[in-house]
């Protein structure tokens, strides 16, 4: 059994109802009470050392939040155990950001318009809805950019409609996540795997924009056991389509909903990336798993070829220092 680590607990009131003075409170426990999910993120220690849980009340939290560089092993936890009772939200676009922070720091256009933005490694997300509230036409609108290595998200929820999750950069893993969108919502060039997962096509675009840049890279998204449903429609959503020439995307043993066109991928109007992306499905189900009427430069997977993809290693390829562990049914952070 993994050794318990150390750690620090602080709590965010319920929204409305911290005010200023929350930030002096204690909760039962002795921790600290703040009055915004950012002021305990504040709160982390530069250089921090030791796992820091924020634990969320129920309720809607209407704030941009910045997790810095130096703000690792930090926790976001809901507390009511369901992603639909904990919300945070914001409305920022690529053409309209509005934060505490100065673009210098966040950066700008789609790069800083993140709801939440994660740069401080080892982050691990729990029962939270990430959402960014924006409507549908509004551009580049997203709700989580992740620019940080091994981070771990379980029994979260990602809202919006262009450009919802922003896998940047790093290695992340996603289990039992509700992520929904209309137009690259998923998207970045990070290593992830998502499992278990519940992929949403709110109306017609693509799933996945993955910009890997070179063969070399070992990027890629990887979406095992996974649900993809739609609005009732038939054939008006892509699996992806390559931001960078060499995008590599897996779906595997996933069912997918009749929303999924027929010609499942798209060469985003280049046809030099149909020579460098690397498209694979693999034992897939569902009205829209058509193989036979996919591109021609996708390929199914045979048996031998998607060993990698299927295992943990594919995000945690590193056997002698893994970041993480088996617990119980599931994989954990060994930060945790």
């Amino acid at each position: 059994m993994a050794q318990q680590q150390p750690r620090r607990v602080l709590r965010v009131a319920p929204p409305g109802r911290g005010g200023a003075r929350a930030e002096a409170e204690r909760g039962e426990e002795g921790e600290a009470v703040f009055a915004t999910v950012q002021a305990a993120v504040d709160a982390v220690p530069v250089g921090n050392r030791v796992r820091t849980v924020i634990r969320l009340a129920p309720g809607t939290y209407r704030e941009p939040v910045y997790v810095a560089k130096a703000k690792n092993l930090v926790t976001l936890s809901g507390e009511a155990g369901s992603p639909e009772a904990i919300v945070i939200t914001w409305d920022n676009t690529a053409t309209r950001i509005k934060h505490s922070q100065s673009s210098r720091v966040i950066g700008t256009g789609t790069f800083g318009c993140g709801t939440v933005i994660v740069e401080g490694e080892d982050f691990i997300a729990e029962n939270i809805t990430f959402e960014n509230s924006a409507p549908q036409g509004s551009g580049q609108a997203v709700a989580l950019r992740v620019t940080a290595d091994r981070c771990a998200f379980y029994n979260c929820r990602f809202l919006g409609w262009q450009d919802t999750l922003y896998l940047h950069y790093g290695k992340q893993y996603l289990r039992d996540c509700y992520i929904e969108g209309n137009c690259d919502f998923i998207f970045g060039n990070s290593i992830a795997l998502l499992e278990h997962c519940h992929i949403h096509c709110k109306s017609a675009g693509y799933i996945t924009a993955h910009s890997r840049k070179s063969s070399s890279e070992t990027t890629g998204y990887v979406f095992l056991r996974c649900i993809i449903t739609g609005n009732g429609e038939a054939g008006y959503m892509f699996l992806g389509r390559p931001w960078g020439p060499f995008g590599r995307v897996v779906f595997a043993h996933t069912f997918m909903d009749r929303c999924i066109k027929p010609a499942g991928w798209h060469n985003w109007d280049r046809s030099e990336n149909e020579r460098t992306a690397c498209f694979f499905e693999y034992r897939c189900s569902g009205p829209g798993f058509r193989p036979s009427n996919r591109v021609a430069w996708c390929r199914q997977l045979l048996d031998v070829e998607v060993e990698n993809f299927l295992s943990h290693s594919f995000i945690d390829p590193d056997l002698d220092r893994p970041w993480l562990i088996q617990m119980m049914a599931i994989k954990v952070p060994v930060s945790a």
